[in-house]
Protein backbone atom coordinates (compact mmCIF):
# COMPACT_ATOMS: atom_id res chain seq x y z
CA UNK A 1 0.00 0.00 0.00
CA UNK A 2 1.43 3.49 -0.91
CA UNK A 3 1.08 6.94 1.20
CA UNK A 4 1.28 10.46 0.32
CA UNK A 5 1.23 13.55 2.02
CA UNK A 6 -0.61 16.36 0.86
CA UNK A 7 -0.31 19.73 2.32
CA UNK A 8 -2.90 22.35 1.72
CA UNK A 9 -6.16 20.25 1.63
CA UNK A 10 -9.03 22.75 3.25
CA UNK A 11 -10.15 23.28 -0.12
CA UNK A 12 -9.02 23.46 -3.96
CA UNK A 13 -6.69 21.66 -5.68
CA UNK A 14 -5.25 20.33 -2.38
CA UNK A 15 -8.74 18.67 -1.41
CA UNK A 16 -9.36 17.50 -4.88
CA UNK A 17 -5.62 15.52 -4.54
CA UNK A 18 -6.55 13.99 -2.04
CA UNK A 19 -9.93 12.85 -3.07
CA UNK A 20 -8.05 11.74 -6.38
CA UNK A 21 -5.51 9.46 -4.47
CA UNK A 22 -8.17 7.87 -1.92
CA UNK A 23 -10.44 6.64 -4.78
CA UNK A 24 -7.34 5.07 -5.85
CA UNK A 25 -6.83 3.11 -2.68
CA UNK A 26 -3.70 5.28 -1.87
CA UNK A 27 -3.25 5.75 2.08
CA UNK A 28 -3.66 10.00 2.23
CA UNK A 29 -2.66 11.91 5.03
CA UNK A 30 -4.16 15.59 4.19
CA UNK A 31 -2.81 18.06 6.03
CA UNK A 32 -4.33 21.53 6.45
CA UNK A 33 -3.64 24.27 8.78
CA UNK A 34 -7.37 24.04 10.87
CA UNK A 35 -7.63 20.07 10.61
CA UNK A 36 -11.22 19.09 9.02
CA UNK A 37 -12.75 15.86 9.28
CA UNK A 38 -16.26 16.39 7.34
CA UNK A 39 -13.92 17.85 3.98
CA UNK A 40 -12.95 13.96 2.66
CA UNK A 41 -15.02 10.74 2.68
CA UNK A 42 -14.90 8.96 5.71
CA UNK A 43 -12.32 6.00 5.66
CA UNK A 44 -9.74 4.00 7.40
CA UNK A 45 -6.87 4.89 4.45
CA UNK A 46 -7.17 8.73 5.55
CA UNK A 47 -5.26 10.63 8.27
CA UNK A 48 -6.15 14.21 8.78
CA UNK A 49 -3.28 15.87 10.05
CA UNK A 50 -2.81 19.58 11.43
CA UNK A 51 0.13 21.34 9.53
CA UNK A 52 1.42 24.90 9.07
CA UNK A 53 3.95 24.95 6.51
CA UNK A 54 5.40 28.07 8.23
CA UNK A 55 5.79 26.72 11.09
CA UNK A 56 8.89 24.57 11.88
CA UNK A 57 7.17 22.49 14.97
CA UNK A 58 4.29 22.00 13.29
CA UNK A 59 6.44 20.51 10.17
CA UNK A 60 8.23 18.28 12.23
CA UNK A 61 5.27 17.16 14.09
CA UNK A 62 3.17 16.43 10.61
CA UNK A 63 6.22 14.56 9.07
CA UNK A 64 6.83 12.50 12.54
CA UNK A 65 2.94 11.55 12.80
CA UNK A 66 2.95 10.70 9.31
CA UNK A 67 5.64 8.04 9.26
CA UNK A 68 6.95 6.56 6.11
CA UNK A 69 5.14 8.27 2.80
CA UNK A 70 5.85 7.35 -0.70
CA UNK A 71 5.02 10.31 -2.01
CA UNK A 72 5.10 14.53 -0.59
CA UNK A 73 2.68 16.83 -2.48
CA UNK A 74 3.65 20.34 -1.61
CA UNK A 75 0.33 22.39 -2.76
CA UNK A 76 0.00 24.86 0.52
CA UNK A 77 -0.22 27.99 -1.12
CA UNK A 78 -1.99 31.95 -1.44
CA UNK A 79 -2.41 34.59 -3.90
CA UNK A 80 -1.66 38.03 -3.66
CA UNK A 81 -2.13 40.88 -5.80
CA UNK A 82 -1.04 44.51 -6.26
CA UNK A 83 1.25 47.02 -8.79
CA UNK A 84 5.01 46.45 -7.40
CA UNK A 85 5.25 49.52 -5.75
CA UNK A 86 2.23 49.23 -3.71
CA UNK A 87 3.14 45.86 -2.40
CA UNK A 88 3.93 46.62 1.37
CA UNK A 89 7.17 44.42 2.02
CA UNK A 90 5.58 42.34 4.91
CA UNK A 91 3.02 41.33 2.06
CA UNK A 92 5.81 40.52 0.18
CA UNK A 93 8.02 38.31 2.94
CA UNK A 94 4.29 36.30 3.25
CA UNK A 95 3.71 35.18 0.21
CA UNK A 96 7.32 34.02 0.13
CA UNK A 97 6.93 32.65 3.36
CA UNK A 98 4.63 29.93 2.50
CA UNK A 99 4.51 29.58 -1.37
CA UNK A 100 8.33 28.87 -1.14
CA UNK A 101 9.92 28.85 2.14
CA UNK A 102 7.01 26.64 3.62
CA UNK A 103 7.49 24.19 0.19
CA UNK A 104 11.45 24.31 0.96
CA UNK A 105 11.08 23.63 4.40
CA UNK A 106 8.32 20.54 4.41
CA UNK A 107 10.21 19.26 1.20
CA UNK A 108 13.48 19.28 3.80
CA UNK A 109 12.03 17.27 6.15
CA UNK A 110 10.87 14.57 4.58
CA UNK A 111 13.86 14.03 2.25
CA UNK A 112 16.00 11.95 4.70
CA UNK A 113 13.71 9.48 4.53
CA UNK A 114 13.58 9.60 0.78
CA UNK A 115 17.11 9.19 0.51
CA UNK A 116 17.66 6.12 3.15
CA UNK A 117 14.64 4.27 1.41
CA UNK A 118 16.39 5.12 -2.29
CA UNK A 119 12.43 5.75 -3.52
CA UNK A 120 9.98 8.35 -3.42
CA UNK A 121 8.63 11.63 -5.29
CA UNK A 122 8.45 15.20 -4.70
CA UNK A 123 5.39 16.88 -6.42
CA UNK A 124 5.53 20.67 -6.13
CA UNK A 125 2.49 22.44 -7.40
CA UNK A 126 3.51 26.00 -8.49
CA UNK A 127 1.49 28.07 -11.00
CA UNK A 128 1.14 28.35 -15.15
CA UNK A 129 1.87 31.85 -14.67
CA UNK A 130 6.02 31.07 -13.87
CA UNK A 131 5.42 30.53 -17.84
CA UNK A 132 4.02 33.68 -18.93
CA UNK A 133 4.66 37.27 -17.66
CA UNK A 134 1.68 39.00 -16.16
CA UNK A 135 0.99 42.27 -14.32
CA UNK A 136 0.01 42.93 -11.04
CA UNK A 137 1.04 39.48 -9.61
CA UNK A 138 4.83 40.02 -9.37
CA UNK A 139 5.61 39.06 -5.42
CA UNK A 140 2.97 35.79 -6.42
CA UNK A 141 5.13 34.99 -9.54
CA UNK A 142 8.16 35.16 -8.47
CA UNK A 143 7.41 32.99 -5.11
CA UNK A 144 6.44 30.26 -7.53
CA UNK A 145 9.08 30.58 -9.96
CA UNK A 146 12.01 30.30 -7.20
CA UNK A 147 9.95 26.82 -6.39
CA UNK A 148 10.50 26.00 -10.03
CA UNK A 149 13.94 26.40 -9.89
CA UNK A 150 14.60 24.85 -6.54
CA UNK A 151 12.95 21.91 -7.59
CA UNK A 152 14.84 21.93 -11.31
CA UNK A 153 17.95 21.72 -9.04
CA UNK A 154 16.67 19.57 -6.55
CA UNK A 155 15.80 16.66 -9.04
CA UNK A 156 19.48 16.58 -10.54
CA UNK A 157 20.57 16.20 -6.78
CA UNK A 158 18.42 13.26 -6.08
CA UNK A 159 18.38 11.07 -8.95
CA UNK A 160 21.54 9.42 -8.26
CA UNK A 161 19.25 8.23 -4.77
CA UNK A 162 16.78 7.06 -7.29
CA UNK A 163 13.90 9.82 -5.48
CA UNK A 164 12.31 12.12 -8.22
CA UNK A 165 10.83 15.76 -8.48
CA UNK A 166 7.94 17.05 -10.66
CA UNK A 167 6.59 20.54 -10.87
CA UNK A 168 2.69 20.70 -11.34
CA UNK A 169 1.33 23.81 -13.07
CA UNK A 170 -2.19 24.55 -12.76
CA UNK A 171 -3.78 27.44 -14.79
CA UNK A 172 -6.42 29.89 -13.53
CA UNK A 173 -9.42 28.19 -11.41
CA UNK A 174 -12.83 29.25 -10.14
CA UNK A 175 -13.05 25.95 -8.14
CA UNK A 176 -10.14 27.43 -5.67
CA UNK A 177 -10.01 29.76 -2.83
CA UNK A 178 -7.18 31.46 -4.29
CA UNK A 179 -9.56 34.35 -5.48
CA UNK A 180 -10.47 34.98 -2.24
CA UNK A 181 -7.28 34.91 -0.39
CA UNK A 182 -5.79 37.07 -2.92
CA UNK A 183 -8.01 39.83 -2.49
CA UNK A 184 -7.05 39.87 1.05
CA UNK A 185 -3.49 40.75 0.32
CA UNK A 186 -4.58 43.48 -2.27
CA UNK A 187 -3.13 46.34 -2.09
CA UNK A 188 -3.27 49.57 -4.42
CA UNK A 189 -5.87 48.72 -7.06
CA UNK A 190 -7.61 51.73 -6.10
CA UNK A 191 -4.80 53.89 -7.10
CA UNK A 192 -5.26 56.11 -10.15
CA UNK A 193 -1.99 55.31 -12.14
CA UNK A 194 -2.90 51.90 -12.11
CA UNK A 195 -6.46 52.10 -12.55
CA UNK A 196 -6.95 51.22 -16.29
CA UNK A 197 -4.29 47.85 -16.26
CA UNK A 198 -6.42 47.17 -12.87
CA UNK A 199 -9.35 47.11 -15.37
CA UNK A 200 -7.99 45.50 -18.43
CA UNK A 201 -6.53 42.51 -16.36
CA UNK A 202 -9.97 42.22 -14.15
CA UNK A 203 -12.04 41.88 -17.70
CA UNK A 204 -9.67 39.18 -18.98
CA UNK A 205 -9.89 37.58 -16.06
CA UNK A 206 -13.45 37.16 -15.81
CA UNK A 207 -13.86 36.26 -19.74
CA UNK A 208 -16.14 33.37 -19.25
CA UNK A 209 -14.94 32.75 -22.95
CA UNK A 210 -11.11 31.75 -21.78
CA UNK A 211 -10.00 28.44 -20.85
CA UNK A 212 -9.49 27.24 -17.06
CA UNK A 213 -8.15 25.15 -14.78
CA UNK A 214 -10.62 22.36 -12.88
CA UNK A 215 -9.37 21.51 -9.72
CA UNK A 216 -9.56 17.25 -11.22
CA UNK A 217 -7.05 18.48 -13.67
CA UNK A 218 -4.68 19.11 -10.85
CA UNK A 219 -5.14 16.11 -9.15
CA UNK A 220 -4.69 13.82 -12.75
CA UNK A 221 -1.39 15.70 -13.05
CA UNK A 222 -0.27 15.09 -9.53
CA UNK A 223 -1.47 11.35 -10.27
CA UNK A 224 0.95 11.43 -13.41
CA UNK A 225 3.96 13.23 -11.40
CA UNK A 226 3.38 10.33 -8.82
CA UNK A 227 2.93 7.17 -10.74
CA UNK A 228 4.40 7.65 -13.89
CA UNK A 229 7.59 7.07 -13.69
CA UNK A 230 8.57 8.75 -17.30
CA UNK A 231 6.25 11.72 -16.84
CA UNK A 232 8.43 15.28 -17.37
CA UNK A 233 9.62 17.45 -15.16
CA UNK A 234 7.10 19.72 -15.63
CA UNK A 235 3.41 18.64 -15.95
CA UNK A 236 1.43 21.85 -16.87
CA UNK A 237 -2.71 20.96 -15.66
CA UNK A 238 -5.67 22.84 -17.02
CA UNK A 239 -6.10 23.75 -20.53
CA UNK A 240 -5.34 27.30 -20.18
CA UNK A 241 -1.78 25.84 -18.75
CA UNK A 242 -1.52 23.66 -21.54
CA UNK A 243 -2.14 26.25 -24.02
CA UNK A 244 1.11 28.52 -22.50
CA UNK A 245 3.22 25.59 -22.23
CA UNK A 246 2.85 24.49 -25.79
CA UNK A 247 3.27 28.74 -26.78
CA UNK A 248 6.11 28.83 -24.90
CA UNK A 249 7.71 25.70 -26.78
CA UNK A 250 6.94 27.22 -30.15
CA UNK A 251 8.89 30.25 -29.33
Amino acid sequence: MKTILITGCSSGFGLETARYFLARDWDVIATMRTPRDDLLPPSDRLRVLALDVTDAESIRHAVEAAGPIDALVNNAGFGAASPVELTPMATLREVFETNTFGTIAVTQAVLPQFRKRQAGVVVNVTSSVTLKALPLIAAYRASKVAVNAFTESMALELEPFGVRARLVLPGRSPETSFGDNARAHMHGFDHEAYADLVQKVFAELSDASSPITHAHDVAEAVWRAVTDLSSPLHIPAGADAQAWAAAVRRD
